[in-house]
């Protein structure tokens, strides 16, 4: 029998699955639906001081679909924190601390750039009970403007100064949340854990257009016939999410790193601890498949286990970083293990000779 809990910054979740922020989390009453289910642990819809500031529009969702199947392989929001009053969350983070002493609730917090700001509302969130905190450092919509979110993330100095901030009044663990709309995502991560950060979640949604409606000719979500850039998420950003998480990792070994990006298998979610995170985290999953699948979750994970002979999460954390290396190198093992230069030898000139479908599937992995 296979062990699902796991231990992160001194934080123990019966299993690795955490609901990520958003609409999963937007309340007490459906978290502790997630929590009746099963789930290890929940972050939060994000929270701020001032509630009043956050207006949301209808609609704030756009679907890329397959070409075929019509499945939701990628989802873009336009919506922004939560617009609920600061006073009403402090009461049911209260709540469900009673309620669930054993499951962990991770209050993510974002404020603008101010000192006093992120003080306050990490003094008044703690005195709650709750385990940890997950700085939102990474909305890539709407709250930039007000030099919110993206718009600490991106810049590192940024980063590190309002982490710094935090740990000046935090007393458990604070998860810095980084953004994937950067050129290297080590920078940034650097930044956070320099300045005291005890672990990082990554990655936060990709800023996208979902597409153009063809027939008004309006970009979509349309809002009355305008639109912004909004955050990309669903399966197809798992490959970006997993080489943000893999460069981290390899970056500062041994790092407490939580994956989010694309996660709706427990199959997935095996692939991010491979490459360095201790738990994962769901949210578009849940919002299109409902709470019910982390059932599906734990039985994917712990069958990947027994079939591996893994007994913990422990057991392979990080087992796959090591087979990262550079093309140069790539190079010289294919040549020495094929003997000579044959590995040199597949050339453009002699790989596409015109049917391109059948070619391309000889070189896949």
């Amino acid at each position: 029998m296979v062990n699902l809990s796991v231990e992160m910054n001194g934080m123990r979740f019966p299993n690795p699955f955490i609901l990520g922020s958003g609409p999963p989390g937007t309340n007490a009453r459906v978290i502790a639906k997630s929590f009746d289910l099963g789930w290890g642990g929940c972050v939060v819809k994000t929270i701020s001081l001032d509630a009043s500031k956050v207006v949301n529009t209808a609609p704030r969702y756009g679907k890329l679909l397959s070409r075929e199947g019509g499945e939701v392989i990628g989802f873009e929001n336009i919506e922004l924190i939560s617009d609920r009053p600061f006073a009403v969350w402090l009461g049911e983070l209260k709540e469900l601390k009673q309620r669930y002493p054993d499951r962990i609730v991770i209050a993510s917090i974002m404020e603008e750039y101010r000192r006093e700001a992120w003080h306050e509302i990490v003094e008044r969130v703690q005195q709650t009970g709750v385990d940890g905190f997950e700085l939102n450092l990474s909305c890539p919509h709407g709250l930039p403007e007000r030099r919110m979110g993206m718009a600490m993330g991106e810049n590192p100095e940024i980063v590190g100064e309002v982490v710094g901030w935090v740990k000046e009044v935090a007393r458990i663990p604070v998860w810095a949340k980084m953004t994937p709309n950067v050129g290297s995502p080590v920078v940034p991560a650097a930044a956070a854990l320099r300045a005291g950060a005890d672990g990082i979640a990554a990655i936060n949604t990709i800023l996208s257009v979902i597409g153009v409606d063809l027939d008004t000719l309006r970009p979509k979500p349309s809002v009355e016939g305008h639109t912004v850039p909004g955050g990309y998420s669903g399966q197809a950003i798992r490959p970006i999410a997993l080489r943000h998480v893999m460069e981290i990792a390899r970056a500062h070994p041994g790092v407490a790193l939580s994956g989010i990006g694309g996660i709706e298998t427990g199959s997935d979610a095996a692939q991010f601890m491979l490459l360095g995170c201790r738990t994962v985290q769901l949210c578009t999953g849940p919002m299109l498949r409902g709470y019910k699948i982390i059932d599906e979750l734990c039985r994917d994970l712990s069958a990947f286990m027994d079939k591996h002979g893994f007994a913990s999460v422990d057991d392979f954390v990080g087992k796959s970083l090591e087979a990262f290396t550079t093309h140069a190198d790539l190079v010289a093992r294919q040549a020495a293990a094929k003997a000579g230069n044959r590995g040199q030898t597949n050339r453009d000139a002699e790989t596409w000779r015109g049917d391109i479908q059948k070619e391309t599937a000889s070189l896949g992995g």
